[in-house]
């Protein structure tokens, strides 16, 4: 993405719609009036069977907001932000003022130029090994967002732990019935994910040196919070992992289940909450899912 000339709020609008979720679902919109730019959970797009607590929503917006973050630094501006600006709003996660001038780090901008070509790589990877230097840029992505992304040393109990999840998932009709209508999809939707970006299922335990991970976050006394929080820590993750040429997918089975998700820590050694399970390597190119245009999704004071 470039953001050289570009209106600053327009250009953290374009990164935002560019987040990864669930299903690509896309369960944002957003509020501009002037330099404040709010952005709230859309209801409508939940997955009710698959993320029945929103849980997996609130992580979406969190990623979209780092996207704000980083297309505001990259434009030159500072961004400020407030989240949950009103607890009695449960859907208002976020209030971001565009504030500024700064001078972007020359890492802000890779970050954010990273937002236009990350992919989420649903397929095998080769068997070349993610670099210890690249493991602990992820480690650092994720604490520079008050997260902790811990690098299974088990991955094979991690494998069976996705397995059981997928399992349980494919007995439940209306989980199936649900991920049907959200990846059955011919590409000519502007959400959802279409057959030729869905892959095999998960790869991941077929690939033969596989990098896994588990992202925490520290507490869920304040579950939305925690949330949010972790979606931005996880978009890092994400962009860190792009910019080093590195392919990730996302595995979200056995935390989506309440009974594998404690489990899950367990086994990765994670401190704190799990929040998603990460799979890294190296790939082919995943093409691009599409996303609904950012005037779609935002709205205007005055606007009906």
């Amino acid at each position: 993405m470039s953001f050289d000339g570009q209106d600053p709020v327009r250009a953290a609008l374009e990164a935002a719609i560019r987040a990864p979720s669930p299903h690509n679902s896309q369960p944002w919109r957003f509020e501009v009036d002037g330099h404040r730019i709010g952005v709230f959970l859309d209801p409508a797009r939940i997955l009710r069977v698959a993320d029945p607590d929103w849980r997996e929503a609130r992580l979406a917006c969190g990623a979209a907001i780092l996207n704000v973050r980083l297309a505001l630094r990259a434009a030159g501006r500072n961004p400020v932000v407030h989240l949950l600006p009103r607890w009695d709003v449960s859907d208002h996660l976020a209030t971001v003022w565009v504030r500024g001038p700064v001078t972007p780090a020359p890492d802000d901008v890779a970050l954010a130029r990273a937002i236009g070509y990350r992919r989420s790589n649903r397929r095998a990877f080769t068997a070349r090994e993610v670099p210890v230097w690249v493991r602990e840029a992820l480690v650092r992505a994720a604490a520079e967002e008050g997260a902790h992304l811990a690098v299974a040393r088990r991955a094979g109990e991690l494998d069976e732990l996705v397995r059981e999840a997928e399992r349980v998932q494919r007995d439940d009709l209306a989980f199936r019935d649900e991920l049907r209508r959200w990846t059955a999809t011919d590409g000519s939707r502007d959400d959802g994910v279409p057959a030729a970006a869905a892959g095999p299922g998960p790869a991941w335990p077929f690939d033969r040196k596989p990098l896994v991970a588990v992202l925490s976050s520290y507490t869920d006394t304040r579950p939305r919070l925690a949330q949010v929080r972790a979606g931005q820590a996880l978009q890092r993750v994400l962009l860190r992992a792009t910019t080093a040429g590195v392919s990730v997918s996302l595995l979200s089975q056995p935390v989506e289940i309440p009974a594998l998700r404690a489990a899950v820590g367990r086994v990765g050694a994670a401190p704190g909450n799990p929040q998603v399970v990460l799979r890294f390597g190296y790939g082919f190119a995943a093409p691009a899912t599409r996303r609904r245009p950012a005037a779609a999704v935002t709205r205007h004071p005055g606007d009906d």
